[in-house]
């Protein structure tokens, strides 16, 4: 890796001799076959990027071991980036035990990659319709479900109805627990919900976070989609995957877009 940016080839990542290749090495686990995987990552600088593509741009195009590869090398070299010092007396870090933990140069402490626990929800209202909505920071046209980080001390139940209340005003009657997913960007995991709201009539963007909310049905999803006149999450999200788990099988063929942020 260089920077954020994995190097590629046609086929998917690409996979080299750990041992010749430069930069920091750290270690990412064994596949099944006990076959062990590192990642190798240094600093953008002057490199020729032409090879190297980022994980939101080929994630919808890797296989399942390349897929879990990535989100672990690009979660713990961010980590690892962003924690040269010692967060207890401001020295230098080193690597140790492999990569899984950055030791302090003078006091010895002990520092362990982070993970921001964030909840990501699908807003229904009792006639299974969906409520998407769009950040102004996002590109024109995207919407996706409410997703927001765990507060200190909240449980992912709390922090659901206090996201789908801030960011629109839905009142959550009744909410399912759906999965999880990794997120590195830069260190989230992603602990999925659908909720049920009793106001669907009341619900408005917030206008700070959120610009722009939509009701769904299923017809609407795809009519919309199909123009172009609204863009989905990328197919890697677990976002995309919530929302295509609601409109059915045939999701896959029927919703347009989302092989990366920009489509």
């Amino acid at each position: 890796m260089v920077g954020d940016k994995f190097k590629t080839t046609a086929d998917g990542l690409a996979f080299i001799d750990p041992v010749s290749a430069p930069g920091e090495r750290y270690f990412l686990g064994l596949d099944r076959s006990g076959t062990p995987y590192f990642v190798t990552h240094q600093s953008a600088g002057d490199i020729d990027l032409q090879e190297f593509q980022s994980l939101r741009t080929i994630g919808a195009n890797l296989n399942d071991l390349e897929i879990g590869a990535a989100v672990h090398a690009l979660a713990l070299t961010q980590w690892h980036e962003a924690h040269q010092r010692c967060a207890k007396c401001g020295e230098s870090t080193h690597s140790t035990f492999a990569g899984a933990v950055r030791e302090c140069d003078k006091c010895g402490a002990s520092h362990h990659p982070r993970t921001d626990p964030a909840i990501i929800v699908l807003v229904k209202d009792d006639k299974d319709r969906i409520l998407l909505g769009r950040q102004k920071i996002w590109p024109a046209k995207r919407f996706s479900t409410f997703a927001g980080f765990v507060e200190p001390g909240e449980s992912f139940e709390s922090c659901v109805i206090r996201e789908v209340e801030e960011e629109c005003g839905g009142k959550v009657s009744d909410m399912k627990y759906l999965g999880s997913q990794p997120w590195p960007f830069p260190a989230s995991i992603m602990i999925a919900y659908e909720a049920i709201i009793t106001n669907p009539d009341s619900v408005k963007a917030d206008g700070e976070e959120i610009e722009e909310i939509i009701w769904l049905t299923r017809e609407e999803l795809h009519t919309k989609t199909l123009s172009g006149d609204l863009l989905l999450p990328p197919i890697i999200s677990v976002a995309r995957a919530m929302i295509n788990a609601w409109y059915g099988p045939s999701a896959s063929d029927e919703l347009r877009g989302g092989e990366s942020w920009r489509n």
